[in-house]
């Protein structure tokens, strides 16, 4: 008579691995990690199609100095940043460490949304193609995937000028409507998102954009079948804060950290 088999014991839960945002012992330390995630994301943009010409930023409140913010500089293609091509520019639009030239109009909207949300560690603006198709009807985004739910009641559209923004009293209105909301539709022009953390920021842009996308897919197929408002609450509970973006964001960090290891340099 033959042995039977074991049955495996399962690992206790508190002996496995779950990765969090981790905690630094110094600004130093948290300020080449904040820039690690953000010439990260800024690949990840580009691998997106997510530029037209010079025109995308996100930024990075320094943490120590945080009346300035990181960004790419002006022209540099996202596909080819680096973690020292970064620049460190102060709320004023004027570079005080690298070597580059910022886009003052499209900083404009990030120095405002930092000075009003002092919250807010990370933004990120760019043109995406069904973020711009979406903001040219001016619609808000409607609750009728699980995933879009994340921004129900939780983002606004900004119907205000369309031009290029060139002056603070515009970066203002464009805070202003975005308020206390992780998004914001600007209308004729694209998407912007915030968060406490690079990665938050950008995932929620990437997942604004794939939302947009199936809204704009549905809606040219059909009537689509929204989510009621209770069942759009509760997920939104469960998907629409910072950390679940940080962990949804993970595995495309560790992609192009992988695919593109050049960019830490």
């Amino acid at each position: 008579m033959t042995d039977q088999p074991q049955t495996p014991t399962p690992i206790p839960t508190d002996q496995l691995r779950f990765t969090m945002p981790p905690q630094h012992a110094s600004p130093h330390d948290e300020r080449r990690y904040r820039k690690e995630r953000l010439a990260a994301a800024l690949r990840l943009f580009g691998r997106f199609g997510y530029e037209e010409g010079v025109a995308g930023h996100i930024t990075v409140r320094d943490p120590e100095f945080t009346d300035c913010y990181w960004v790419n500089p002006f022209g540099v293609p996202f596909g080819h940043i680096t973690v020292s091509d970064l620049l460190l520019v102060n709320q004023a639009g004027q570079v005080v460490e690298g070597r580059s030239h910022v886009n003052q109009a499209a900083f404009v909207v990030h120095s405002s949304v930092h000075q009003a949300r002092p919250d807010v560690v990370a933004v990120a603006h760019s043109r995406s193609v069904h973020g711009r198709a979406l903001a040219a009807l001016g619609e808000p985004l409607e609750p009728i995937t699980q995933e879009v739910c994340a921004f129900f009641e939780d983002h606004a559209v900004y119907g205000g000028t369309t031009g290029v923004v060139v002056d603070e009293e515009e970066g203002r209105a464009i805070a202003a409507a975005l308020g206390g909301y992780k998004a914001l539709i600007l209308r004729n022009r694209g998407l912007l998102t915030v968060g406490d953390s690079v990665d938050a920021a950008a995932w929620w842009f990437i997942t604004m954009e794939r939302a947009a996308q199936v809204q704009l897919t549905a809606k040219a197929s059909g009537e689509p079948v929204p989510i009621d408002y209770g069942d759009a609450m509760r997920t939104r509970e469960q998907l629409g804060n910072d950390l679940v973006a940080w962990i949804n964001y993970q595995p495309l960090y560790l992609q192009i950290t992988r695919d593109e290891p050049d960019l830490l340099s």
